[in-house]
């Protein structure tokens, strides 16, 4: 767990009281919305259909749990008792009071948190693998990387006023569990022959609008230049990307629009006036940032329990969570757990103030006191011990957060769309809610196998549905919520031969109140043409195309054509 120092807390101590005075200079008439707008923005606030919505950065997604409590705080004290974890490992609140948020930053400033940057066009919370420091394959610890990213990013004069947000994720594993290739900016940790640690960069990423995979600038960038080829990339960006039209400012539009190779030429050009300069990382500056983090104490201990192994045998449903929701660890005796945010009925990603003390209470007990967020909309207990694990189970079991569903068809990512959102086409949560009531039964999600199905209400894609096996993307048609279906999207390389890559529609889209009946029909194409069990539903995707399941779906060829002349006629 990193732990502020001076310079840290004085930072966000002095931004609170910025925002304070802002904020009643807003209120009191003094400064005109289009003055306070970028404002509220740098501090994660947005007014949303409803009412403000506060975003509280959650760095790199690693929580302690006093400020897992402070969260438990705020939300039953200024919201309406809940929040949402999002997709870029932070917490949304979607009630609280404008004249409030002073007072709640103010709060959060207690507990070493903050909103600082969770908005505006600036680099954004950088994010990681969830099971960072604790992967067996792990090549490097990615917090530290994040931390210096993020210190370096925070406030950086140059970079405040970019022309559109700016995204960077950090993998530290072998296998991506960030989803590097969808970002601005992705950094996946490497080896050359010699041994040494470097970075494969790849620049140009993203899904909304435009959904694009990244392109590699560099197979191997050596750790103490990471900061400067960052520099030369974003100030290229900074001074090419257009301002004119907010959905062609990002960098993966200006990257397709000059050409990767030109864009990486002008990098390198860039680069030239910056490599071994003032900001190139030395082994004392990564020394200082990893000696902020608190480590866990480990005991040393079997690899593997036997009374845990017992009680595998003699309770399914244990096992069942055991095989779906823990993970090995690289330390003997101990695992990683993942506390599931999906379960039927309940909003993907949402958590209880009262589930937020009593998981703190919890990760006191049983993980170091740490809690960490997923990039999936879930919680993670990082080094629990084998032999507790039943116990842990019972307790969260009792929260109704121990669905074992994770890498399941109703482990759905979704984002809050028009309950909430003031940019969404449609609702997301009615939608995953009706999948997942579908899909309850758990023997015949264990069929299906490892599955990731995506919700967004809006082209943003705050739901990632670009990359879901299975997305689903809500649609204006002539004011009404439609669905768009896509398949064979992919977030990363989770496994040999799966890169990362964006799914293909199937065709014209579907009311709600199809969405389960389509969403069943793919499942039956799939389990139909599998080869054997093994085969996941993207790999039989991959293999036989998007046309046997276009033609489940809509029928015939004929058929199509007849239901796309009557949704035409129709609008």
């Amino acid at each position: 767990m990193y732990v502020y120092d001076e310079i840290d807390q004085r930072l966000v101590d002095e931004r609170v009281a910025q925002f304070r005075d802002q904020t009643r200079r807003f209120l009191a008439g003094k400064l005109s919305e289009d003055d306070f707008r970028p404002l509220r923005l740098r501090n994660g606030l947005y007014i949303q259909r409803y009412a403000p919505m506060l975003r509280v950065a959650i760095p790199y997604g690693l929580l302690a749990s006093r400020q897992l409590r402070m969260l438990a705080y705020i939300a039953r004290r200024w919201d309406r008792g809940y929040g949402h974890f999002s997709t870029r490992q932070n917490i949304q609140y979607n009630w609280p009071k404008l004249e409030d948020v002073p007072d709640i930053l103010a709060e959060l400033a207690k507990v070493e948190m903050h909103a600082i940057q969770t908005s505006g066009n600036s680099v954004r919370n950088i994010t990681t693998d969830h099971y960072a420091g604790v992967a067996r394959d792990e090549i490097v610890d990615s917090f530290v990387w994040c931390e210096l990213l993020r210190q370096w990013s925070t406030f950086h004069p140059e970079f405040s006023f970019l022309p559109r947000k700016f995204k960077i994720a950090v993998n530290g594993a072998e296998a991506d569990r960030a989803a590097i290739f969808l970002h601005d900016v992705g950094l996946q940790a490497v080896r050359d022959a010699a041994g040494a640690v470097g970075f494969r960069v790849s620049v140009g990423g993203g899904m909304g609008r435009t959904p694009i995979i990244g392109h590699v600038f560099r197979e191997f960038l050596p750790w103490p230049h990471l900061l400067t080829y960052l520099e030369a990339i974003m100030r290229v960006y900074n001074r090419y990307g257009r301002r004119d039209n907010i959905h062609k400012a990002r960098i993966k539009i200006l990257v397709k629009a000059r050409t990767p190779e030109k864009f990486r030429e002008e990098v390198e050009a860039e680069w030239a006036h910056l490599k071994d300069g003032p900001a190139t990382l030395t082994e004392a500056e990564v020394r200082r940032v990893e000696g902020r983090f608190t480590r866990p104490q480990y005991q040393p201990l079997a690899g593997d329990d036997a009374g845990h192994l017992l009680r595998l045998a003699v309770e399914p449903a244990f096992a069942a969570w055991t095989k779906r929701n823990v993970q090995p660890h690289k330390v003997p005796g101990y695992a990683a757990v993942t506390l599931s945010l999906k379960k039927t009925g309940v909003p993907p990603g949402d958590m209880t103030a009262d589930q937020m003390d009593a998981v703190a209470d919890l990760a006191e007990r049983y993980s170091f006191g740490e809690v960490r967020v997923s990039h999936e909309q879930n919680l993670i207990f990082a080094d629990v011990r084998q032999s507790e694990l039943n116990s842990l189970w019972r307790e969260v079991k009792a929260l109704g957060l121990a669905t074992p569903n994770i890498g399941l068809l109703t482990n759905i990512i979704a984002c809050p769309g028009g309950d909430f959102c003031s940019l969404a086409n449609a609702k997301s949560i009615p939608v995953a809610q009706a999948i997942q009531e579908r899909f309850d039964r758990l023997d015949y999600v264990y069929d299906i196998g490892e599955l990731d199905l995506n919700i967004s209400g809006c082209m943003n894609s705050c739901g990632h549905h670009h990359v879901g096996h299975i997305g689903i993307l809500g649609v204006d048609k002539n004011g009404e919520e439609w669905y768009q279906i896509s398949i064979g999207g992919n977030q990363g390389l989770t496994r040999p031969g799966a890169p990362a890559a964006v799914g293909k529609v199937i065709g014209p889209s579907f009311a709600r109140e199809q969405i389960p009946d389509v969403i069943e029909k793919l499942i039956k194409t799939y389990l139909d043409r599998r080869e054997s069990e093994e085969e996941r539903f993207i790999d039989v995707v991959w293999r036989i195309g998007i046309e046997p399941f276009k033609e489940h779906v809509y029928g015939t060829h004929h058929q199509r054509q007849e239901r796309r002349s009557r949704l035409l006629a129709a609008a």
